[in-house]
């Protein structure tokens, strides 16, 4: 029987992606859920498959609502008397140069990727801290690395990264685990319509230099994070070469490492920059239509 066998799972950004992903094996091991997203359809549909109500707890919350996920919170205490684990998922991107991007954009993914995991985490700890439990933030191989038209994205990754750091020191005492999860590019709907958008992006993608064009499955991912809950992992890598990133971060931002990246910043970047511009936006039309709601 899985240690995860009755736990309760407390997923943000879990109607798609990584997060759908994780919260089906989870099911399988036996955990219950509770998957918070604002995209109605298919978090309904996701509870249906892995067996509606009995098993599964669905909320719509926005992550940068910290009363909501509150109520999220003591639904999930009331529902199944508490929380064991939390996986702060949730989270979006933006394209576009610090001089192009609009800072609405900008801000929307600080408030989304940093304020939305302190609300996440905030909301539940409570609960965790009853049962000793583990908390994991989802971070990425951007908190190592750096791309051009991407500095938000980037800056919000690695203030995850240290807001789990941060947090590890100061519920370690308290009998609960935290881990950070650092992932290459994978093949979500996030990347998915960044691919589909903007065809400077795809072709900045083929140029990054070795295993930083390499795109990982979100079955892979998944299976990587699961494992790591069940082991109440520090560090989740997926796949395990972004481990190297963290210890040899400093080297990476040399220019000799940068070499390759600063050559076609000059060529793409523009390009990125004007098929934003043209586009009107610069994060998805999925994120855009989930905005509005």
């Amino acid at each position: 029987m899985s240690s995860l066998h009755g736990k309760v799972v407390f997923i943000t950004g879990g109607a798609r992606g990584v997060g759908a992903e994780v919260a089906r094996r989870l099911r399988r091991r036996g955990a219950k859920l509770v998957l918070t997203d604002l995209d109605a359809a298919p978090l309904a549909e996701l509870a249906a498959e892995l067996g509606g109500d009995a098993h599964v707890l669905t909320v719509l919350a926005d992550v940068r609502d910290l009363p909501a996920m509150q109520r999220a919170a003591d639904a999930a205490v009331a529902r199944f008397g508490g929380i064991d684990v939390v996986l702060a998922n949730a989270g979006i991107a933006c394209f576009g140069s610090v001089l192009q991007v609009d800072p609405a954009a900008f801000k929307r993914v600080q408030d989304v990727n940093v304020v939305g995991v302190f609300n996440t985490v905030r909301a539940t700890l409570p609960a965790v801290i009853e049962r000793r439990g583990y908390v994991l933030v989802v971070s990425s191989l951007a908190a190592f690395t750096s791309a051009p038209g991407l500095a938000a994205y980037h800056a919000s990754k690695a203030g995850a990264e240290y807001f789990a750091n941060t947090l590890r020191l100061e519920v370690a005492h308290l009998g609960v685990d935290v881990g950070s999860a650092h992932m290459s590019w994978i093949d979500t709907p996030l990347v998915q319509d960044a691919k589909a958008d903007l065809a400077a992006f795809r072709e900045m993608l083929a140029r990054m230099p070795g295993p930083l064009k390499r795109t990982t499955t979100v079955t892979e991912c998944g299976a990587a994070f699961v494992k790591g809950i069940e082991r109440r992992k520090k560090r989740i890598y997926s796949p395990r070469w972004v481990g190297v990133f963290r210890w040899i971060r400093p080297l990476v931002s040399t220019p000799l490492a940068e070499r390759d990246i600063r050559r076609f910043t000059p060529e793409l970047l523009p390009e990125l920059d004007a098929e934003a511009t043209a586009l009107g936006r610069n994060t998805s039309a999925r994120t855009e239509a989930l905005e509005k709601q």
